[in-house]
């Protein structure tokens, strides 16, 4: 199935970042705005209570599971911003690690930011998303 999301790399701009700086969608492709993909359990109880790399995952899965939803997946995602409950450099890069490793060679543009808090209890990591889908 051919794919939406072009990335767009260039020389002008540092190659530090593990990322695309740039990504375009045709006119013709649906757009898929997710809600921040949080680390709860299907209970509502949050996962992996105090660990950042736990919570990235979990919430990796949860976005999976909405992008499926809206017949997408990790390779539709044109952007992503991901948000870390903390102030620590070390925290941020542990959660963006697991964010990173789960796109692999789709390196979307994304931002990572520390933030204070969270909205649910306990809640450490949060990924928002847009994806770009070409229908049948």
């Amino acid at each position: 199935m051919p794919r939406a999301v072009t990335l767009i790399r260039s020389a002008a701009l540092s190659d530090v970042a593990e990322y695309a700086y740039a990504a375009t969608a045709p006119a013709e492709a649906r757009l898929v705005f997710l809600a921040g993909a949080c680390p709860l359990e299907k209970d509502g109880s949050t996962a992996a209570v105090g660990d950042y790399a736990g919570q990235a995952a979990k919430c990796v899965e949860n976005l999976r599971t909405a992008l499926a939803a809206a017949g997408a997946d990790l390779g539709d995602v044109i952007s992503t911003r991901v948000l870390v409950a903390s102030t620590r450099r070390p925290d941020l890069v542990a959660a963006w690690q697991v964010v990173r490793d789960a796109f692999g060679e789709h390196d979307v543009p994304s931002t990572l930011m520390g933030v204070t808090v969270l909205g649910y209890h306990d809640q450490l990591v949060e990924i928002e998303a847009v994806a770009a889908v070409l229908d049948d």
